[in-house]
């Protein structure tokens, strides 16, 4: 077995060494994000329906999202762990990591199947859903949720693939769904004629190769760390450690969902479907900005926290500002971009001529603190990269719980008008941003000692 990777992360030049990283990380996460750009893209333009379908898609939204959290939970609450321990010398800490986590995954797949399968309808009615858009939802999640443990392994093991520097194979993980998903939407959604039901069994066989493919290398010669059955029996101390650092990501993205809950029922109480229409295609297009940051922030991972565990804190701080200086350049070209050309954006998920004026007024708007974003997703992914548990968790509330979610309920409460919940996210990002941004300066010299940042 090779530690090759593992070599590199400690000596070899950090510009290079995170290009080589965040790039496939990057390459990741688009490609990932495909899994619900290319079914929204096909679905909002079914013939006829495609505006209520594509809404309704959207209302399916908090459930995946929350699907999605528990999958952070593990994967991105170990991951960093185990990075630490291979740099701190102790592979059979990281394997007993590694197994801890499939079996969460596995267990936590059947209970989420279990009850959101009991409770989908008056959960999506609650989310915003209406009488118009329900079926549509109801048809996409039901598919969906047969496949969560596919997504929860796809993606939760995944992020021990990127931990060990193996950054080309968690890419191509990603990349054997995603290509597939796209081959079969159009064949169920249009030539089977399943429509949104075709969209959901696409994603589910997709997400399933993806995961087989997973499995297969943490269980193969080629991984620094492997799946072994000895270490899947869960462990209190194990599970404590994973569960404490996993609660920020968790949080992030669960929250999530409560933010999209917020936004969709504001929208329709105060405009009605085709305001809640304008948050699925902007979420989208979110999705396009986020995703890029959060592959290169993932692509770093490896190296700050095998790193920190080497306690070679001058490596360390050389990966983080090269980390903030790329983040805070895709921020600030993905605000210019939406800010000059939101319909054309618009246009790649629907062409209804009412929707895409409304999203070409109001995305400018909504996305009008993004620029900042990439200085919090920075800072919050280095704490969570150096352990910082507390921390992270009360960065993963900052943005979404304690700004986002009561801004978006009181600003359109205050002026009586619906422009107040598309205002509360750019007010929030600056926020945030800002907050972290100090947060990180003012610990810095006691986190990485030696010389200043």
């Amino acid at each position: 077995m090779s530690y090759e990777n593992e070599a590199a992360l400690a000596n070899a030049p950090i510009g290079p060494m995170m290009f080589k990283l965040a790039v496939p990380a990057v390459v990741a996460q688009l490609i990932n994000m495909l899994y619900n750009i290319v079914d929204r893209i096909y679905i909002g333009h079914i013939e006829g329906v495609g505006r209520m379908a594509l809404t309704g898609l959207g209302i399916t939204f908090p459930i995946i999202m929350l699907i999605s959290a528990f999958t952070a939970f593990v994967g991105m609450g170990g991951a960093p762990l185990a990075s630490i321990c291979l740099g701190q010398g102790n592979r059979q800490k990281a394997e007993k990591i590694l197994g801890n986590s499939t079996t969460l995954l596995l267990l936590m797949s059947v209970a989420l199947t279990a009850l959101f399968s009991v409770i989908k309808r008056p959960t999506l009615m609650a989310f915003g859903a209406s009488e118009a858009t329900i079926g549509y939802a109801v048809d996409y999640i039901s598919i969906y949720l047969i496949g969560t443990v596919f997504v929860q392994l796809a993606l939760g093991l995944n992020a021990y693939i990127t931990a060990q520097g193996h950054a080309m194979v968690a890419m191509c993980s990603v990349l054997i769904g995603a290509a597939l998903n796209i081959i079969l939407d159009p064949v169920f959604i249009f030539y089977l004629n399943m429509g949104v039901k075709g969209a959901a069994l696409a994603t589910v066989i997709s997400q399933g190769v993806s995961a087989c493919w997973v499995t297969f290398f943490l269980r193969s010669h080629w991984s620094g760390l492997r799946i072994r059955r000895k270490y899947m029996r869960l462990e209190g101390a194990v599970v404590g450690q994973i569960a404490a650092l996993g609660i920020a990501p968790f949080i992030m993205q669960s929250t999530e969902s409560l933010v999209t809950v917020t936004l969709n029922s504001g929208l329709q109480f105060y405009g009605g479907d085709l305001y809640v229409g304008t948050v699925t295609i902007m979420q989208s297009v979110m999705q396009m900005v986020v995703m890029p940051v959060q592959g290169i922030t993932q692509g770093v991972q490896p190296i700050l926290s095998y790193n920190f565990g080497a306690k070679n804190f001058g490596r360390v701080r050389k990966a983080f500002r090269l980390l903030l200086r790329t983040a805070l350049t895709v921020t600030i070209a993905s605000f210019l971009l939406v800010a000059f050309m939101p319909e054309r954006l618009a246009l790649i998920f629907n062409n209804d001529r009412e929707l895409v004026a409304l999203v070409g007024k109001v995305m400018p708007i909504f996305f009008g603190g993004i620029w900042a974003f990439g200085a919090q997703m920075a800072c919050q992914a280095t704490f969570m990269a150096l352990g910082q548990a507390k921390t992270s968790l009360f960065l993963a509330l900052l943005r979404k719980v304690i700004l986002l979610a009561p801004l978006a309920v009181i600003l359109p409460m205050v002026t009586g008008n619906v422009m107040g919940v598309y205002v509360a996210e750019p007010v929030a990002d600056i926020l945030a941003s800002a907050i972290t941004l100090t947060l990180f300066l003012s610990r810095r010299k006691k986190l990485l000692p030696e010389n200043s940042l």
